[in-house]
């Protein structure tokens, strides 16, 4: 669904990301594992056309080169970024409708009551304004919110970056269930061990380069993979 091939993004004369090719097929769960600085973030970044880039990003089989971030969300991608940017004044419910506020009223209803199934504490906290929210409500309104677009493929920014251990297992069974529902996610995470748990296939991305690919079950067993990344705390099974 999403291809990346041979991209490359540089902050004025320093290079972050170098010749990074990866695939995301549809319906499947793809991550990037990888320590703080690999240049994880700034890969999504550039996939949303936040940032610009050399080589060639598709998505399915359109080329998103010089398409604008507007354009990308109307084909289907989302974003929920590392720290949520959310609005922190307005209440759920209005962040929420942002999310959706192109779309008709009757969808704008019905992608409202998915989330709010999905996220039911999200129900609960609708006139609360998102500013007062713990970090895991903060997490699922970001998600929510992204959802309310119903994407073709969601990528997700260290979901569980912050989150009590508790409430990161919650959300991996989140990413779970909306794999299920046809959702395609391109996750990108420091928690290698959770990110594995849930994958069907892994990156691993060090000082901006691919280093190591492959089924996340494969990976999970690599004895390079687990001395350098799977210490990093996990979600129980």
């Amino acid at each position: 669904m999403l291809a990346l091939d041979d991209v490359s993004v540089a902050y004025g004369k320093v290079e972050t990301v170098r010749g990074v090719s990866l695939a995301i097929p549809a319906g499947s769960i793809v991550t990037v594992i990888g320590a703080n600085g690999a240049g994880k973030t700034t890969l999504l970044n550039a996939a949303m056309g936040l940032l610009p880039s050399r080589g060639r990003v598709a998505f399915d089989g359109v080329s998103l080169d010089g398409m604008a971030i507007e354009e990308r969300v109307g084909l289907g991608l989302a974003l929920v970024p590392e720290r949520r940017e959310l609005f922190g004044s307005m209440t759920v419910a209005d962040n929420l409708a942002l999310g959706a506020f192109r779309r008709p009223a009757a969808e704008r209803a019905l992608a409202l009551e998915q989330v709010y199934a999905r996220f039911p504490r999200l129900r609960e906290r609708e006139a609360q304004l998102a500013g007062t929210l713990s970090g895991g409500e903060r997490q699922m309104l970001a998600m929510g919110r992204a959802l309310m677009r119903r994407p073709r493929l969601l990528m997700l920014d260290e979901p569980s970056l912050g989150l009590a251990p508790l409430i990161v297992r919650d959300i991996f069974e989140i990413i779970v269930g909306l794999k299920a529902t046809g959702v395609s996610i391109l996750l990108v995470e420091q928690n290698a061990r959770a990110a594995l748990q849930v994958a069907d296939h892994a990156y691993v991305m060090e000082l901006g380069e691919i280093t190591a690919e492959g089924p996340a079950s494969r990976l999970a067993a690599d004895p390079r993979i687990v001395e350098s990344y799977l210490g990093l705390g996990g979600v129980e099974s």
